[in-house]
């Protein structure tokens, strides 16, 4: 089952966050986020490093437990069907979730065949083509540079055809051919799948988001700044 087996509609929001609290010890990083993003929706997120940006996203994958509040992706709720929100969602967070011993391929066959796909090592070798590693697929993760290590993350996130792509700085490590790669990618889900993508360079992003959004005092704030064509959100 992957994500897009999940029924949609334009009505409901895909992303729906309320209250949302996290604490570490004594600091609360987020403090009573709200948020609602419909199905296709494109939102940055933007914020000073330790904002909370990332713990948002890692919430959003149920990689993390919010303190209090509730949220839902594609339909689920992330505390009581974590399963159903995984399958949803593609992740690219700062760790690229990888086995360094693995090849590429054996890496990525891994995990389609964790998603259950039908045939693993054709999917596997599709997204190697996506991202332009073809040529690297009998090599070991771990001996990939950093940027080719992202681009391989980027295959592994999209492996399902999510229907929520969560993005924690997918660009970095990347020069600008592979830069180019991930526009293209972006470019190819815009509108269809629902991204959330967090960064400090919105220059290259921009021009698919329909929402931007400042983390600041652990809430959300709104920014009055559109992409090119798509006029304010």
């Amino acid at each position: 089952m992957t994500g897009r087996s999940v029924e949609r509609t334009p009505e409901r929001a895909w992303i729906a966050v309320e209250g949302l609290s996290r604490r570490f010890g004594r600091r609360e990083v987020l403090r009573g986020v709200a948020l609602e993003l419909p199905q296709g929706a494109f939102l940055l997120l933007l914020g000073a490093n330790g904002a909370g940006k990332t713990t948002l996203l890692r919430i959003l994958a149920t990689l993390l437990l919010p303190s209090s509040g509730r949220a839902e992706v594609a339909g689920h709720d992330i505390r009581t069907e974590p399963a159903a929100v995984r399958r949803a969602v593609g992740y690219v967070g700062h760790a690229a979730l990888l086995y360094r011993d693995l090849t590429a391929a054996e890496n990525l066959r891994f995990y389609a065949d964790m998603y259950g796909l039908p045939d693993p090592a054709a999917r596997a070798a599709e997204m190697l083509d996506r991202v332009e590693l073809r040529r690297r697929s009998h090599d070991a993760a771990g001996e990939l540079s950093r940027g080719m290590r992202q681009r391989l993350a980027i295959a592994r996130a999209l492996l399902h055809d999510p229907s929520v792509l969560l993005l924690d700085e997918p660009y970095g490590g990347l020069d600008d051919r592979a830069a180019g790669v991930l526009d293209g990618i972006l470019e190819e889900h815009a509108g269809r799948t629902t991204v959330v993508l967090v960064t400090h360079e919105p220059s290259r992003p921009m021009r698919w988001a329909t929402a931007v959004r400042e983390v600041r005092d652990g809430r959300l704030h709104p920014l009055d700044v559109c992409a090119p064509g798509t006029g304010s959100r």
